[in-house]
């Protein structure tokens, strides 16, 4: 029901950017909400970057300063701008999508695959 294409991920050394994008796909669903996560302590993923359906952003307080996210929604696509990369920001970062089901009348969470981002130090 939703496809998800995520790309922009590299290698890169400390200081350099790179920009991430994640684009959604659906004809039956509405794309309401787009982010970032990345592995976090134990079994869990943090949340990045997150931007909900009235356009407001929320940011890790680490990154918060050195990412920005965009949302582009003719298109259904994220960007993360990622300025000032760290050794520690490296992480599989995956898309999340919440979408709307107006025929089931609920949320459709949807996660991307990943891409993976490698900062040298």
């Amino acid at each position: 029901q939703v496809q998800i294409v995520e790309s922009g991920g590299g290698l890169v050394q400390a200081g350099g950017s790179l920009r991430l994008s994640c684009e959604a796909t659906t004809h039956n669903l509405r794309v309401d909400e787009m982010g970032w996560y990345r592995p976090g302590p134990g079994d869990q993923r943090e949340l990045v970057a997150w931007i909900d359906r009235g356009g407001k952003t929320t940011y890790l307080d680490s990154v918060r300063g050195r990412f920005t996210l965009s949302r582009d929604n003719a298109k259904k696509t994220v960007y993360l701008q990622m300025d000032d990369l760290k050794p520690e920001d490296t992480a599989l970062y995956t898309c999340k999508v919440v979408a709307w089901d107006s025929w089931r009348g609920r949320n459709y969470q949807k996660w991307g695959r990943g891409t993976q981002v490698t900062v040298s130090s």
